[in-house]
C-alpha cells in the first residue's frame, strides 16, 4: 500500500485523449510504441511503479501539447509481453495529481513535476455516496444502453460497491474527453455521480457533450 510519503515529486505520463483512470480502479493499456515502452520498463525499474495519466487538453490556445493540470497517476500492478514485444498493462489508480510543470531531459516519454496536495483521500478506503438511489440511477442506465444498442451483465452491476459502479461506468462510457475530465476532477463520490447522470441524461436527449460544454 502507497503512502503520502512514498508518492514521487516527478512521474512519467502518458497523455492519451478520453483515458480515464481513477483512485482504486483499474484501466488495461496495450503499449506498443517505443517511447512508452521505454517508459513501462522505467516505471518497473522505480520504487512506486507508477505511470501518470493525463489527457491532452485540446482547448488550452495553440499548444498541441498542452495537458490539462489534473490526472491520475496508476501503479503497474500486471504485465504480459506478446510475442512481437507490445505490453498489455494493469494500471491500479492510485491517486489523482495536479501538473506543477513539465520536466526537461533525455527521456523519449514525457515527464511531470507533481503535487498530490488536496487529493489524499484518494489513498484512502472505498467512498461511498449516501444520496446514491440505485434503482433509479440502473433504470437511466438501462435506457442510455438501449439507446446506444449496447449489452451488460446486469446482475454484476446490481452487486457492484457504489465506488465500483460509478467509478467504471465513468471510465467506460463514450465520452468526450472534456466531459472525461470533468468526471476524474469531481471532488467527491456523490458529484461525479450527479455529473454521470447529466452525461447520460444529455444523451438520451439527443445531445453532444461538446454542445453541453461550450
Amino acid at each position: 500500500m502507497i503512502k503520502p510519503a512514498d508518492l514521487p515529486e516527478t512521474i512519467p505520463v502518458f497523455p492519451l485523449p478520453g483515458a480515464l483512470l481513477l483512485p482504486r480502479a483499474r484501466l488495461p493499456l496495450h503499449l506498443f510504441e517505443p517511447r512508452y515502452l521505454q517508459m513501462f520498463e522505467d516505471s518497473l525499474k522505480s520504487p512506486t511503479r507508477l505511470i501518470g495519466m493525463v489527457q491532452p487538453n485540446a482547448i488550452a490556445g495553440r499548444d498541441k501539447n498542452a495537458l490539462h493540470r489534473i490526472g491520475c497517476a496508476g501503479r503497474i500492478t500486471q504485465f504480459s509481453e506478446t510475442e512481437d514485444g507490445r505490453y498489455l498493462i494493469t494500471l491500479s489508480g492510485i491517486s489523482r495529481f495536479r501538473v506543477v510543470k513539465e520536466v526537461a531531459g533525455f527521456s523519449p516519454y514525457r515527464r511531470c513535476e507533481v503535487a498530490w496536495t488536496g487529493f489524499e483521500r484518494d489513498l484512502g478506503a472505498a467512498e461511498d455516496d449516501a444520496g446514491f438511489d440505485r434503482p433509479s440511477f440502473l433504470d437511466l442506465l438501462g435506457r442510455y444502453f438501449e439507446a446506444r444498442q449496447l449489452s451488460t451483465d446486469w446482475d454484476s452491476l446490481k452487486d457492484a460497491e457504489n465506488e465500483l459502479l460509478i467509478n467504471s461506468l465513468s471510465m467506460l462510457l463514450d465520452f468526450e474527453p472534456e466531459d472525461k475530465q470533468a468526471l476524474l476532477e469531481a471532488p467527491s463520490l456523490s458529484t461525479r455521480r450527479e455529473t454521470l447522470v447529466t452525461l447520460i441524461e444529455y444523451t438520451l436527449r439527443g445531445g453532444n457533450s461538446e454542445e453541453m460544454l461550450q
